[in-house]
């Protein structure tokens, strides 16, 4: 979640749905807080274009989210540079950590398997 100079409205709206969506735990760092959007793009004399903000995003309560300030990370795990640069992910190791707890907090229930119907008849 927290490499913010490699994505942009797509890295703010992605874990903010998410997150609302119960989906699972963010982890990394806040995100940059960049989701505003533009529709029509006039054309000057010059070739050049004219672009000016048009439309954020709410949710449901209707209050502005996201714009300005970014989602938050359930857990924070910053991914250190000297670390990133030594091929280590400091983010997925904690994210595998996570899940292999949550795996053994709540194993999966494997079903009886049912005895096979007598088709027989």
């Amino acid at each position: 979640m927290g490499r913010r100079a490699r994505s942009v409205s797509g890295g703010d709206a992605f874990p903010w749905y998410f997150k609302a969506a119960g989906c699972g735990k963010l982890i990394g760092t806040r995100t940059w807080g960049g989701l505003i959007g533009y529709t029509g793009v006039p054309s000057l004399i010059d070739g050049g274009t004219v672009i000016a903000p048009t439309f954020g995003i709410y949710d449901t309560k209707g209050e502005w989210v996201i714009e300005g300030y970014g989602v938050d990370p359930d857990i924070e795990v910053i991914a250190h540079p000297t670390k990133v640069a030594r091929g280590e992910d400091p983010e997925l190791d904690r994210a595998v950590e996570e899940l292999l707890k949550e795996l053994k907090d709540n194993p999966p229930q494997v079903p009886a398997k049912p005895k096979y119907p007598d088709r027989s008849k």
